[in-house]
């Protein structure tokens, strides 16, 4: 099973509009800077514009940048834009003991998914460079 990278991608390249709130990135930018694929980066802003969290110029002095301080904006509020789904799966496996025990993977799944978003409110994109900064400065 292959790991959604979208929401790791998209902290980063916020991350660095964030850095320098004040200039518009292209995504070639961004995407040179992370080592990706321009189009992985066009995908992941056209889905943080619609959620309001960037805000773009098109032309050839265009780009993208933050819509709002990083301080106003929570990583739950990036991870609805680019995942929001439901975290984990269950399954559906035949028979009334396997019913039993999806009911209740069910309910950690729940509760653990609750945990994380209450996580990712309480967490702004500043708080998270900042944290970064320190775990970069101790090295």
């Amino acid at each position: 099973m292959a790991a959604n990278t979208r929401f790791a991608t998209g902290v980063h390249a916020l991350v660095l509009l964030a850095d320098e709130p004040d200039v518009l990135q292209t995504s070639d930018d961004v995407a040179g800077k992370l080592g990706i694929n321009p189009v992985v980066i066009r995908r992941v802003f056209s889905l943080l514009h619609q959620a309001g969290l960037l805000e773009s110029q098109k032309g050839p002095h265009g780009g993208s940048r933050l819509a709002r301080p990083a301080k106003t904006i929570t990583l739950a509020e990036i991870y609805q834009a680019l995942d929001g789904g439901e975290l984990f799966h269950s399954g559906a496996f035949p028979g009334a003991d396997a019913a039993k025990v999806g009911s209740a993977l069910k309910r950690v799944f729940r509760d653990a998914e609750e945990a994380l978003r209450d996580d990712l409110e309480k967490t702004t994109l500043s708080q998270l460079m900042k944290k970064s900064a320190k775990k970069g400065a101790k090295k």
